[in-house]
């Protein structure tokens, strides 16, 4: 099972750029496995904290589809930082704000997710 979070800020979307398993290179949604005694909403603010360096409030449930659970989340604390020497980042590039107007930086995966999740949030959050 895997847990995301869709966190849209002042017209941008958090998101790495990392190698997935087909050997390709793509921007994902924070996130990753669920833990043994974890429950989805867990796993994802402790994916988004190693992944991203941010603590995040997860706003709700955006989708649940083939055990991965998509969440709207929101930013309270911590600085932008890739923690490079966790093991489990390995196949992480580069975290960043992306400007929601890059529409060539999302597939056919996250694109269809953002859309949903724009129309829950409102833009210009801060």
């Amino acid at each position: 099972m895997i847990a995301e979070a869709i966190i849209i800020q002042n017209d941008c979307v958090l998101m790495v750029m990392q190698y997935v398993e087909r050997g390709d290179i793509v921007w994902n949604f924070p996130g990753g496995g669920i833990q043994e005694g974890e429950s989805p909403e867990q796993a994802c603010i402790r994916e988004v904290r190693e992944e991203t360096g941010f603590d995040i409030q997860l706003k709700g449930l955006l989708k649940e589809r083939n055990k991965k659970y998509s969440f709207i989340g929101e930013v309270v604390g911590g600085n932008l930082f890739l923690d490079t020497d966790n093991q489990d980042n390995l196949d992480i590039i580069e975290v960043a704000w992306i400007p929601l107007t890059e529409l060539e930086k999302f597939d056919f995966i996250t694109l269809p997710m953002l859309e949903l999740a724009k129309q829950r949030v409102p833009f210009n959050i801060s």
